[in-house]
C-alpha cells in the first residue's frame, strides 16, 4: 500500500485518524452521532474536514478511564466513517455524524498529529463493506420477538413500524450500534462477517442478557 489513497470502489485514505471510544460501534452504512469537545478531537475533526472527511472509530482493547489515555492499546479492527453532518455549538463543541464506510485492520500506528492518533489501515479483507450486504436473516420474525423482549427488559423505546420496514442490513446495523453491549461484545459484532453472521451474534448476546435477568449496567451506556 503506497501513496495517499488506495484504489477501489471508493478512494480510501492510506493514513487514517482514529477516535478511540470504548463501547461505541460504527458499522458500514450506520450513522453515529458524536459530540466532540476534547481539544485533540476538535483538531482531528477540523483536519478531517479539510481532507477526506474520514475518521476511524476503534475501541481500546482493555478497560480504560475517560478520557481515553493516549497510550491505550487498541483493538486491531475498526471502521472508517465519513463526516456527513457537521455543526458547531456556541460553547465550541462540534456535533458531527459519521456514516460508516468500510472496516479496516490496523497495520501500524504512525506519528500522531495535533494531539490525536493515526494509523495505517488495511481495507483488503473488508472491501465487500463498500457495497450493500445482500445476505438475509433466516428467521426475521423470531428476531423481532427477541428484540421486543430485550427492549422490554432494558426499557428501550422503539419505533416498531420503522423496525418492520427496515432492510435486514439496516435492522442489524442499527441494533448492533444502539444496544448497550459491553466493548468486547461490540467488537464481536464489528468483526462478524456480514448481516447474517452479525445477526447470529446479536441473537446470542440478547439471549444471554435475557437469561441473566435484569442485567442492566449503567456503565454500558454512553
Amino acid at each position: 500500500m503506497s501513496g495517499e489513497t488506495v484504489a477501489g470502489v471508493a478512494a480510501l485514505p492510506a493514513i487514517l485518524p482514529v477516535f478511540p471510544l470504548p463501547g461505541v460501534l460504527l458499522l458500514p452504512r450506520g450513522r453515529l452521532p458524536l459530540n466532540i469537545f476534547e481539544p485533540r478531537y476538535l483538531n482531528m475533526v477540523s483536519d478531517a474536514l479539510g481532507r477526506e472527511r474520514m475518521i476511524g472509530m476503534v475501541q481500546p482493547s482493555a478497560t480504560v478511564d475517560h478520557p481515553v489515555p493516549e497510550e491505550a492499546v487498541l483493538y486491531q479492527v475498526g471502521c472508517a466513517g465519513r463526516i456527513t453532518a457537521f455543526s458547531e455549538t456556541e460553547d465550541g463543541r462540534l456535533l458531527i455524524t459519521l456514516t460508516g464506510v468500510v472496516r479496516f485492520r490496523i497495520v501500524e500506528e504512525v506519528g500522531g498529529l495535533h494531539g490525536y492518533r493515526r494509523v495505517r489501515p488495511d481495507y483488503t479483507a473488508y472491501r465487500q463493506d463498500l457495497d450493500e450486504d445482500p445476505s438475509r436473516l433466516e428467521d426475521r420474525e423470531a428476531l423481532h420477538l427477541l428484540v421486543r423482549r430485550y427492549f422490554d427488559q432494558r426499557d428501550i423505546d422503539a419505533d416498531w413500524k420503522a423496525v418492520a420496514a427496515a432492510t435486514d442490513e439496516t435492522l442489524i446495523t442499527s441494533l448492533a450500534m444502539m444496544c448497550p453491549f459491553d466493548p468486547g461484545e461490540k467488537q464481536a459484532l464489528l468483526e462478524a462477517s456480514g448481516t447474517a453472521n452479525r445477526g447470529d451474534v446479536l441473537t446470542t448476546l440478547m439471549e444471554m442478557a435475557l437469561r441473566e435477568g435484569d442485567g442492566s449496567d449503567s456503565n454500558r451506556r454512553h
